[in-house]
């Protein structure tokens, strides 16, 4: 009789868990671009927009003047690629969607169809030939050093013995791998290359003209030495998945952008802005760069909460589910949840996170949004935990609460949901804070495959500003006062859950 009352509480569990997973999407925004898209709706010339459908692209949009997001204004992703990018979509009659992603995705992005194209100051190269196919090149730039003005390096051949720094998957990178003599410091992104230069971890960094420009501009302590020309062939292009027939067609509007001039109007737009240099205060500190910044940072507290609060109750449902599967006494629920909970609890959370975002297009053909992979990864992952938490409070509710409530004749279903478990969740309350707090701490790490979170909105701050502090320390700040205020209300319900004591 109590196997079959177990069994029947563990379906109904699983039937809640179920209906939680299918409105997961309706919860979580856009299937296919999360909560917060950036979608260009306007195009430099539209006679048949939209004729075709949608066609979207990926960028890595933390590198101006090619892309960045407009952050003090209206938060929509603009540069020189965007533009030749929506000048290109509105002449082949298509709507122009942008998908923002880290560099280092983007190649995965196309393999696994994600995004249809990839512009995002990308070049050609032997080894992404072998993944993708590219359009011609529509701009060249030039290797540049960039270093402190205390310390200048003005050639190549001074780099000698040097740490240089160069950002992850670039062609500078590829450069900088020739160089002899040279100890190499490989990051994912420019402003956090700036960061470990202005510190003195690395020499030097190399970059490209256009963003040396900028660096130098924001930071008046740093200075660039221009490289050698290198060829054609090493300019950017378009990169489309293998056999695209988008490649042919967007090869013909770009010869016909250069031969008419557009792509050099667009590249003087961009290149020909100047940035004010902002002068450093006390610690090298300048809050003043956050000036309106601030409205931009504090809406990713709502994506933050909503994702913090989505994946702790389905954390806590599958929890529950599967401490009763460990308790149950029926064999394979015992096993099932003991290697759940051993592989969720033995692989990184970073790696679950990657492989739900991008493995579930290839093997399921469905294009799940960012922000619905980071609570299914974080909820699976939290559940692993908090099973062990509450199988602890069930196992240290008195035994002689179970004998009273059998020799009453209260059914075991209503005896765990009215009697047991609400003894547990009061005994187990502070490791449930503990988890909350944790996984909005965590949240952090969303910010790697696109999620517009307060840490995401941060280093778009820190990629346009090219400063990198000032927006960190301003996040701590919102991270900081959130787990205060989570705190605090799990205190006060504490204190009321005590009364009865």
């Amino acid at each position: 009789m109590r196997r079959t009352t177990l069994l029947r509480m563990i379906y109904l569990l699983l039937l809640v868990f179920v209906a939680s997973a299918a409105l997961l999407p309706s919860l979580l925004g856009d299937a296919r671009t999360g909560i917060e898209p950036y979608a260009s709706t306007t195009a430099p010339v539209a006679p048949s927009v939209g004729e075709k459908g949608t066609i979207v692209l990926g960028t890595s949009p933390d590198y101006p003047p090619y892309e960045n997001v407009d952050a003090k204004n209206n938060g929509e992703i603009v540069g020189m690629d965007i533009d030749i990018a929506k000048f290109i979509a509105a002449q082949l009659g298509y709507k122009l969607e942008i998908a923002a992603m880290d560099f280092n995705g983007l190649i995965a992005a196309l393999q696994t169809g994600r995004v249809d194209f990839v512009m995002s100051a990308m070049s050609v190269t032997e080894e992404r030939k072998q993944n993708v196919d590219f359009s011609t090149t529509y701009y060249v730039a030039r290797n540049t050093i960039v270093s402190r003005r205390n310390e200048p390096y003005e050639s190549s051949e001074s780099l000698g013995g040097k740490v240089v720094g160069t950002q992850l998957g670039s062609t500078q990178d590829l450069y900088a791998q020739t160089l002899k003599g040279v100890e190499l410091k490989k990051l994912n992104r420019i402003p956090d290359l700036i960061q470990e230069l202005k510190t003195g971890r690395i020499h030097a960094v190399i970059v490209e003209d256009a963003v040396a420009v900028e660096m130098t501009a924001a930071n008046p302590d740093l200075m660039m030495s221009f490289l050698p020309p290198g060829s054609t062939e090493d300019g950017y292009a378009i990169a489309f998945p293998k056999g695209s027939a988008l490649v042919e067609t967007f090869n013909g509007v770009l010869e016909e952008m250069k031969t008419s001039g557009q792509v050099d109007a667009i590249v003087d737009k961009w290149f020909a802005t100047e940035r004010e240099p902002q002068a450093d205060n006390f610690l090298n500190l300048n809050f003043g760069i956050l000036k309106g910044y601030i409205p931009y940072m504090l809406k990713g507290v709502y994506v933050t909460l909503l994702f913090t609060l989505v994946s702790a109750a389905f954390g806590f449902i599958w929890g529950t589910i599967l401490s009763l599967f460990k308790i149950s006494g029926i064999k394979p629920l015992e096993w099932f949840a003991t290697a759940y909970t051993s592989v969720l609890r033995g692989t990184p959370l970073l790696l679950q996170l990657f492989l739900i975002y991008y493995a579930t297009p290839q093997l399921f053909q469905y294009d799940i949004s960012p922000l619905m992979a980071a609570g299914l990864a974080f909820g699976l992952n939290s559940a692993a935990y908090l099973s062990e938490t509450i199988r602890g409070g069930i196992m240290a509710v008195d035994k002689g609460q179970r004998e009273a409530a059998m020799s009453l004749g209260i059914p075991y279903r209503t005896m765990m949901i009215s009697i047991i478990l609400p003894q547990a969740v009061r005994t187990i309350l502070p490791a449930l804070v503990n988890e909350c707090v944790a996984l909005l701490k965590e949240s952090s790490l969303v910010s790697v495959i696109g999620v517009q979170d307060i840490m995401r909105r941060a280093n778009v701050v820190q990629a346009t500003e090219f400063r990198a502090l000032e927006a960190l320390l301003f996040a701590g700040v919102i991270y900081y006062v959130l787990v205060l205020v989570l705190t605090s209300l799990a205190h006060l319900l504490e204190r009321r859950l005590r009364r009865s004591d």
